[in-house]
């Protein structure tokens, strides 16, 4: 009786151990954790989105790495850095989330997602199940607390809004 009593109090301690042993964190701390996505931590933090991507979600982030980044003009990451720079930087970061968890095996080919921003990416899957958004690869996929994490090598810039039509001719 006293053993049985000691394992029943016991296991939930040892699960939620486990359980938390196990936990890969919120899309900020897979980010955070990671080595290849340092300019992207910074880009976030800039862009004030921390609590943002905090929060319960579920949320997919496109995460370009660093040499994603790099990639970029010289001086393009510095210029959107700067404190004035912010909402566009906002914008940008906000390209590469949409509200919805998706595992990369439910990406369809040709899919619209719908982004943060307002805007919309195209899902590319080639027959051999290779993933792209916008033409960057998907080369890794990390489940979050709060959703997933696509790792992409390259930056996604959304699309220039359309020129307002000229005001008709009187």
């Amino acid at each position: 009786m006293r053993s049985t009593l000691r394992w029943a109090l016991a296991l939930p301690l040892a699960l939620s151990v486990t359980a938390f042993a196990d936990d890969p964190g919120d899309i900020v701390d897979v980010a955070a954790a990671s080595k290849d996505h340092s300019t992207l931590v910074t880009a976030v933090k800039a862009a004030d989105l921390v609590m943002s991507l905090k929060n319960a979600g579920p949320f997919t982030v496109f995460a370009p790495t660093n040499a994603a980044f790099d990639k970029l003009p010289k001086g393009t990451v510095e210029g959107l850095l700067k404190p004035e720079k912010k909402d566009d930087l906002a914008k940008i970061l906000q390209y590469h989330v949409t509200t919805s968890a998706l595992e990369a095996k439910w990406l369809k080919d040709g899919e619209l997602l719908g982004m943060a921003n307002g805007g919309k990416a195209t899902i590319k899957v080639t027959k051999d199940g290779k993933i792209s958004i916008n033409g960057a690869n998907v080369i890794a996929s990390v489940r979050a607390t709060n959703g997933m994490v696509h790792v992409i090598d390259q930056v996604l810039l959304p699309p220039p809004k359309p020129a307002p039509a000229p005001a008709p001719k009187k």
